[in-house]
């Protein structure tokens, strides 16, 4: 029977529970990556940055997203806390080392590029909502966005905006422009299932 909260606040979880959901978030967000990578799309933030570089230069997507997101640990411990800090440091160290490693054992065949969006999309919504309701996130550019809005207050979303318009730029400027466009349609799917289900006022424990 599902039952529905009358506050505002999330449910608490178990450390065990905060365990499996961050685990399956970084592996639908490495899923996800991994099509990208065989589609040759991109995404925003700091995994978009990430991947760009990777495409560019031939490195790890592991590798440049680990060391991407370094200096944002700072601003999360300041801005949000030490749990915060530590599940997104656990978050973005195990994507880093799934990207890798997925590839090798999960081979993809044909893929077109409409569907292949769309579970890019899906599931990297999805990671993200887990690792979100679990207290974590993959870091980079929505902890500062964050901070400067506390700072300034110029709006988290536009700082977000901003940043993943010249990710895609750059893509636009060292990629092949169709798949860039296609990965467009893949990042409205996973905003979309962001600010739908993002909410905490709809959290469902059951």
């Amino acid at each position: 029977m599902t039952t529905h909260r009358t506050g505002t606040e999330p449910p608490r979880h178990t450390p065990l529970q905060d365990a499996q959901g961050i685990a399956f978030g970084v592996l639908m967000v490495a899923l996800s990556v991994t099509l990208m990578q065989h589609l040759g799309f991109v995404t925003g933030q700091t995994a978009g940055l990430a991947l760009v570089v990777s495409y560019a230069t031939g490195w790890s997507f592991g590798a440049v997203f680990f060391v991407v997101n370094l200096p944002f640990y700072w601003l999360a411990l300041a801005r949000i806390g030490v749990g915060f800090t530590l599940k997104t440091f656990l978050a973005v160290g195990l994507l880093s080392l799934l990207a890798g490693w997925l590839p090798s054992v999960f081979e993809i065949g044909a893929l077109a590029p409409l569907p292949g969006a769309l579970l890019v999309g899906a599931t990297a919504g999805a990671g993200l909502l887990a690792l979100f309701r679990h207290g974590a996130s993959l870091g980079g550019v929505g902890v500062l966005a964050v901070y400067l809005q506390d700072r300034t207050g110029f709006r988290a979303g536009w700082t977000q905006l901003i940043v993943d318009a010249a990710v895609f730029g750059l893509a636009f400027l060292v990629l092949d422009p169709v798949p860039v466009l296609w990965s467009l349609l893949g990042a409205v799917v996973l905003n979309l299932i962001i600010a739908i289900n993002h909410r905490r006022d709809h959290y469902v424990a059951f």
